[in-house]
């Protein structure tokens, strides 16, 4: 019987053992621990939630006082960082991103006059993802409508989305923050404006009488927008009073390239691009999400390379341009009546999403007699990608 209960303690321990690895390993993979504690496999010991939430010194958002004296708004605030805290993954990645995205923020905030807290609402819009997006159709790093990118003077069009570019996209957000703060007076209500739009925050400011955020009954998304901002402040500003311990190395680097001008006199592949950077097809998208499909249009174009890849750049692209066209004499194909996508391919033995992402097309979408399509019969036909020819 003994030997029986010994057995049985041992293999209950063993398997406690294996549990707590293995937790180990999923919460080292969030960031929550660093490098050491998942060698020591000693777990850090996490602060209460009450502990979390109990803010007792003053606290402003872009210097305006946040009105804690308020029970009501104190627990709107303790709210936000409990849902926030709550998803410790994902607070674990925006630490992990911080280094590589919000030096460029904070350098473009500063030469612009900006409150630096403004960084926390690209933080907050989307989780600092170059490819975040919204039912709504917002993109990019602060989340732009295609109008209100626009109009901000964003480029937008089948082949450039700037909503992507970290500089272009922070530069616009600057440009409608000034225009909502010289509006309205306060970068509380113009972080309130930035969520639910200008003329609906005014409506409501004049119909409830107030120009007081925290006294203003606003849609809910827009009374929880500017606690989840400052509920990822305070969590930044102080990750390890929260729980997350981790070292430099933990975190993903500074975004490192050179920046190079390039002319374009005709649709180019980028492979074309990363061939003369010495690098390859997903590095120069990575580098510039704003780029949309396969190709750069004809024109002239301002993009990031690895860093290092700028000497030497400009006599490599050209002789692959060069090569890729003297390879890649283009034959164009007038659509008849009775084709498709399907039949066009196997005409010119192509692969059917290689067909589709050299004429920018739809898979889903039909073609019409008359529709010219170009084929490069000498181009490689390995390629098996998805037959979308836009970037999600």
């Amino acid at each position: 019987m003994l030997c029986k209960e010994s057995r049985s303690q041992k293999i209950e321990a063993h398997m406690k053992r294996i549990i707590l690895t293995l937790l180990l390993i999923i919460l080292s993979g969030t960031g929550i621990f660093g490098a050491q504690e998942l060698e020591m496999q000693q777990p850090t010991v996490w602060p209460s939630l009450m502990t979390d939430i109990k803010t007792t010194q003053a606290l402003n958002f872009c210097g305006e006082p946040v009105a804690l004296d308020n029970q009501e708004v104190r627990e709107r605030l303790e709210k936000e960082l409990l849902l926030i805290l709550w998803d410790r993954p994902q607070v674990a990645l925006w630490i992990k991103r911080s280094p590589r995205y919000l030096p460029v923020i904070e350098k473009m905030l500063r030469e612009n006059d900006m409150p630096d807290d403004l960084k926390y609402v690209a933080i907050i819009e989307s989780a600092l993802r170059p490819h975040a997006g919204s039912r709504k159709g917002a993109i990019g790093f602060w989340q732009f409508l295609n109008s209100t990118g626009q109009k901000y003077g964003l480029r937008i069009n089948a082949e450039i989305d700037e909503r992507r570019n970290i500089f272009a996209s922070t530069l616009a957000a600057i440009k409608y923050f000034k225009e909502l703060y010289a509006m309205l007076g306060s970068w509380t209500l113009s972080a309130a404006a930035y969520n639910m739009g200008e003329l609906g925050l005014q409506s409501e400011m004049v119909t409830q009488k107030s120009k007081d955020y925290y006294r203003l009954y606003l849609p809910l998304e827009t009374q929880r927008y500017v606690f989840r901002i400052i509920a990822a402040k305070l969590i930044l500003s102080d990750p390890e009073r929260f729980g997350f311990q981790y070292t430099p190395q933990d975190l993903y680097p500074p975004l490192a390239f050179d920046r190079i001008q390039i002319e374009c006199f005709q649709d180019t592949p980028i492979q074309v691009v990363a061939q003369a950077a010495n690098t390859y097809f997903k590095a120069i998208k990575d580098l510039n999400p704003e780029i949309r499909g396969h190709f750069l249009a004809a024109g002239t174009h301002s993009l990031l390379i690895p860093q290092g890849a700028a000497e030497g750049f400009d006599v490599r692209f050209k002789q692959l341009v060069q090569q890729w066209q003297a390879k890649n004499k283009e034959r164009v194909y007038v659509v008849q009546t009775g084709d498709n996508l399907t039949s066009i391919a196997e005409r010119f033995n192509v692969p059917l999403p290689v067909l589709l992402i050299w004429n920018r097309l739809d898979g889903k979408k039909p073609i019409h007699p008359g529709d010219r399509l170009v084929i490069y019969p000498n181009e490689t036909q390995s390629t098996q990608e998805d037959p979308a020819s836009r970037d999600p």
